[in-house]
């Protein structure tokens, strides 16, 4: 036999021709019956449902074994269980490629229609609209919002409305020169093009655009050489009267590593803040996104994915793509099981990583110019002190270790982790700009 699967048809076979099985049983409770795996000598079958299989132990255990036995040659051991539900199955590998595939293929415009507004982001909204040219108000719109930055938390919506800024000047003004980046891809490029010793056509690039649009601008804080180009392309778009527009997940005045040049840069137009939405705008979200998959979700499910999914929109829009595929899939409707399901998946896909020791210390002495190797070690010069201190602070605010645990892993008498740790609290109470500088190092932290 070429599988379990063929050698249990066999089995079958014997089955129905057995005198002591009608053709009414045999089609009723032997034919439905699905072969499972074999280990050992230990047959697995799956029954639809718990009625069933318990008739089948109870009626025609016997002749299954007799069919296995006869087809073996020795005794073999019957388990019968019942089949998993769908939804509460776990796909095999291939399955779940399969559904991320049609995940992957369910997609729409990031356009101005597909952007469902609420109150949490109406201003970034009606800037946005202005920016692209949609508000005809007379109003100059590179001189009140230029440039335009749009902060809030990550899957709010700001890569959504550049999108669609992006969009609607193209459709306007199909010439336009428009370009839409991310700070890391402005990164990735300027080092290639160094590496080729080819700045002019990277200048030529981005200097001449007629709109600008850069997402995740926070990535370039710290980095000198990506803020120095960036400095430079921001005044030769901005001086030629070109639109800028800037996303970010916290605004400016918290960026504690970016240049002071740059800063000055981003406020010299408007700043406008994404909030997360309230329950009205998710379900709208909701709604409106099933429409665009032309996938039919009643109430009660759009409700239970709006009052499960609260403060990320792109986990509320991936959880209606994640129906919609598994719809495909299994050709079933959606129902509350499958967003029980999908929900619980994408809660804990999207759940934060435990932030361990090392990773404080890394992300700390990266901020502070020392290595993990110094804020452990004994050596008590300013730099390396500032960064010891801050690090006990951490270490007690994001992990709410004791004092005796962190001596023990700074390898230091805990009677001064205490002093250690209020030396840090005043240091940052008296100085706004290391206050901005932990805020951001514990951002990154909680994003590792």
């Amino acid at each position: 036999m070429d599988s379990f699967k063929d050698l249990f048809e066999s089995v079958k076979l014997y089955c129905e021709a057995d005198p002591e099985v009608s053709s009414i049983g045999f089609n009723k409770w032997i034919k439905p019956l699905e072969a499972d795996k074999f280990e050992n000598t230990t047959a697995y079958i799956l029954a639809s449902n718990e009625f069933n299989r318990k008739t089948v132990c109870d009626f025609y255990m016997d002749v299954i074994k007799r069919g296995f036995k006869e087809n073996f040659g020795f005794d073999i051991e019957v388990v019968i269980s019942v089949k998993p539900e769908e939804d509460e199955y776990d796909f095999p590998e291939l399955k779940q490629k399969k559904i991320e595939q049609i995940i992957d293929d369910v997609k729409y415009e990031y356009t101005f229609d597909t952007f469902i507004k609420g109150k949490s982001n109406e201003l970034a909204y009606a800037f946005s609209t202005a920016v692209a040219g949609m508000n005809d108000n007379g109003m100059n719109t590179k001189e009140v919002f230029n440039p335009l930055f749009i902060y809030g938390d990550s899957g709010l919506g700001k890569t959504h409305l550049v999108k669609s800024i992006e969009h609607e000047v193209k459709r306007r003004n199909p010439d336009a020169n428009v370009i839409y980046t991310t700070s890391e891809a402005f990164l990735n490029e300027l080092i290639k093009q160094i590496s080729l010793k080819n700045m002019i056509a990277f200048h030529e690039k981005y200097r001449n655009a007629d709109f600008l649009i850069v997402d995740d601008i926070q990535f370039i804080a710290g980095k000198e050489s990506v803020q120095e180009e960036f400095f430079h392309t921001f005044n030769e778009i901005y001086n030629a009267g070109k639109q800028i527009v800037l996303t970010s997940d916290i605004p400016p005045s918290k960026m504690a590593t970016l240049d002071e040049r740059i800063r000055g840069r981003f406020v010299l137009g408007v700043q406008v803040d994404i909030q997360p939405p309230d329950f009205e705008t998710r379900m709208a979200i909701v709604k409106r996104k099933a429409e665009l998959l032309d996938l039919n979700l009643n109430d009660s499910v759009a409700r239970l994915l709006s009052e499960k999914i609260k403060t990320n929109i792109r986990q509320l829009e991936g959880a209606v793509k994640k129906i919609k595929a598994l719809t495909v899939f299994t050709n079933e409707k959606p129902s509350i099981s499958m967003a029980q399901r999908v929900i619980k998946e994408i809660l804990i896909e999207n759940r934060p990583s435990e932030i361990t020791v090392e990773n404080i210390l890394n992300e700390v002495a990266n901020s502070f110019g020392v290595t993990p190797a110094d804020i452990r070690s004994a050596n008590r010069n300013a730099p390396i002190s500032m960064a010891r201190k801050i690090t006990i602070y951490v270490l007690r605010e994001v992990k709410g270790m004791t004092y005796k645990e962190i001596g023990e892993e700074l390898k230091r008498n805990h009677s001064t982790m205490n002093l250690s740790y209020q030396d840090a609290v005043d240091m940052i109470k008296s100085n706004m700009e290391l206050k901005a500088k932990i805020e951001e190092l514990i951002k990154n932290l909680k994003e590792i």
